[in-house]
């Protein structure tokens, strides 16, 4: 994990096709549990690839980047 400016990124190495937008939120501990991750992307504070997202299962594969808050993952 880097540092930037008071924001982090954060590397998630995809073992798999893909993993569904609130179980990679709650892997890397940006929320505490799933029912929190949901609140996230309901709320609107979750974007995938620059644009905010609505699905909780949206597919997230290699090369994408979510951003949650201040926080940010690039999936490789």
């Amino acid at each position: 994990m880097k540092m930037n400016n008071n924001k982090s990124v954060q590397t998630f190495e995809l073992k798999e096709d893909f993993i569904e937008l609130i179980k990679l939120i709650k892997f890397m501990g940006l929320s505490e549990t799933g029912g929190q991750a949901k609140l996230l992307v309901e709320n609107g504070m979750v974007t995938v690839d620059g644009e905010v997202e609505s699905r909780k299962r949206r597919k997230i594969r290699k090369g994408m980047t979510v951003k949650v808050g201040d926080e940010t993952i690039q999936v490789i």
